[in-house]
This record gives C-alpha cells, sequence and structure tokens, in this order.
C-alpha cells in the first residue's frame, strides 16, 4: 500500500467506526475493497490490517457506552474480510496446483505458511494498539482478545479448512529443476487477489445498497 491509500483507507475505517451507523458492513467492504487494490501476498494483508485496526482504533472516540458493540462490530468485519483473502489464498494455491510442474515447494509452502500466519498477525495487531490506547478503549480491545483466544476467530476457522483442503496437495519431488520462466509466489499471489475481488464483488452485489 502507497502512504496515500493507507491514509485513504484508515480515514474511511475511521469514519464508519465514528458513524456508528452499519459498521460491520462498511469496514468489510472497505477491507476487502483495500486487499483487491493490491496482489494478495502476506505483505499486503498485513499492511492493510494494521492501517484497518489503526482507522478503528481512532474512530473509537465518543462512542460511551455503545463504544464496546461498535468496536465489536469493525473487529469483526475485519476477522470476516480476513477469512474471506485466505479463502481466495487457498483456491489459488489449488487452482495452482492443477499446474504443479510449473511451481516449486518452496512457493507452495511459503503461500500455505502466510494462511496459517493470518490469524496470529489478526490478534497481535490488536495487542499492539491496545498498548497504546487510551484504559477505555485499550480495556474494550483486551476484552475482544480474551474472547477471541477463547471461542475463535473467523480467519482462524477457515486457516483450519484451508489446512485441511491442502494437506493433500500434490508432492513435487526434490529433483524436479525449476528454471527461470517458472511461475512465482508473485503469480499465486495475483491468483488469489482475482479470487478475492470475484468474491468481493459477488458479496457487495449481495447486500443492498444504502
Amino acid at each position: 500500500m502507497t502512504e496515500t491509500h493507507q491514509q485513504d483507507v484508515k480515514n474511511a475505517v475511521r469514519a464508519a467506526v465514528k458513524s456508528g451507523t452499519d459498521v460491520h458492513q462498511q469496514v468489510k467492504d472497505i477491507t476487502l475493497k483495500a486487499l483487491t487494490a493490491h496482489q494478495l501476498d502476506m505483505e499486503n494483508i498485513k499492511s492493510v490490517t494494521e492501517t484497518v485496526i489503526n482507522g478503528i482504533n481512532e474512530g473509537m472516540t465518543n462512542h460511551g457506552e455503545h463504544g464496546k458493540e461498535v468496536f465489536n462490530q469493525a473487529a469483526t468485519a475485519l476477522d470476516d474480510a480476513l477469512a474471506i483473502a485466505a479463502e481466495a489464498s487457498t483456491l489459488a494455491i489449488e487452482e495452482a496446483a492443477s499446474k504443479v510442474n510449473e511451481y516449486s515447494e518452496h512457493d507452495f509452502n511459503d503461500a500455505i505458511k502466510d494462511i496459517r500466519d493470518m490469524e496470529g498477525l489478526f490478534i497481535d495487531t490488536f495487542e499492539k494498539v491496545a498498548k497504546s490506547s487510551g484504559q477505555v478503549v485499550s480495556s474494550i480491545v483486551n476484552d475482544f482478545i480474551a474472547h477471541s483466544r477463547q471461542s475463535g476467530t473467523a480467519v482462524g476457522e477457515q486457516t483450519l479448512i484451508a489446512l485441511d483442503a491442502l494437506k493433500d496437495l500434490p508432492k513435487i519431488s526434490a529433483d524436479v529443476i525449476v528454471s527461470s520462466t517458472v511461475a512465482t509466489a508473485s503469480t499465486l499471489a495475483k491468483i488469489g487477489s482475482g479470487i478475492l475481488l470475484g468474491i468481493a464483488e459477488s458479496l457487495q452485489s449481495s447486500h443492498p445498497k444504502k
């Protein structure tokens, strides 16, 4: 994400959270749009996650007793969007696996590791925000983190589904020679981005405009 794009996304999330209206849908839409603006790799996912969480934090001012409800709507929206990204990444790996000779085992392993790391990224980033927030917001964030660790997250659940689906990927023998023209992890990320865009557009058309 460019600095300008980061600022735009953060401002949009902050405004959505401040509005207190249809927060879950707004933040989910903003997050999916931000994720599809670049290829679906871990660098992009991490940047979007941090930016959205910072926007949520900045939007939490003046919500008073309704703050926890608003925060939970925004946080679960991000969780849901990351789960969709994990699904898209899984579908990209499965599609690439059908052309297994074009990929190295390293590409697959890195892509699978990225999916496995997504829940940790989600929770760890919120923990960082909690440490830098005021007492009220920090308490709300910590409650959410505790609940997430105990009950699980949408992205964590999708990760388990992904790892189960990918456990039987075709095994690439160690003697496969990978030429300079083979597809790379970047290609996997591009496939994932295209799939995510399709999912996001179908979701966008499934709920009415306000």
